[in-house]
């Protein structure tokens, strides 16, 4: 079993997930818009560019997302953090700079008591984030 993380977007997933592959230097092998939907007299007015389903695969890991889909209404991103566990303070640094460039910063990273190197964020994406180094190699 693989437990996976599935974040919702209000329309920017795509550009999302396109720096998120970027910055993890991972690949999109599925991505697809609503407009892809063979049936689409069951898609609301205006969702045909929306993304439907994209899967990122950094590794062996897996991070997929969608945009809202209208009518839902959408609430953001509450009670969860995708958290990122690296091998060292730089590969720390420079994913915590890049995904946290026009976000929120929740805690600088920084040597904590139970790691060489923590921080948390919420991404200009609106997606909570936590990097955590335990120790530098």
């Amino acid at each position: 079993m693989k437990i996976n993380t599935y974040l919702i977007f209000d329309g920017n997933c795509e550009e999302a997930f396109k720096r998120y592959a970027e910055v993890l230097r991972g690949n999109i092998p599925m991505l697809m818009h609503f407009g892809d939907a063979p049936d689409q007299s069951q898609m609301p007015p205006g969702s045909s560019n929306l993304v439907m389903h994209v899967r990122l695969e950094v590794g062996d890991q897996v991070l997929m997302g969608s945009d809202n889909c209208p009518p839902m209404p959408y609430e953001g991103t509450k009670g969860v953090s995708v958290s990122l566990n690296v091998d060292s303070k730089a590969e720390a640094k420079r994913i915590f700079d890049a995904l946290s460039e026009g976000g929120q910063v929740g805690m600088p990273l920084q040597q904590t008591f139970w790691a060489a190197a923590f921080g948390m964020f919420t991404d200009r994406f609106g997606v909570p984030w936590m990097v955590n180094c335990e120790q530098d190699h």
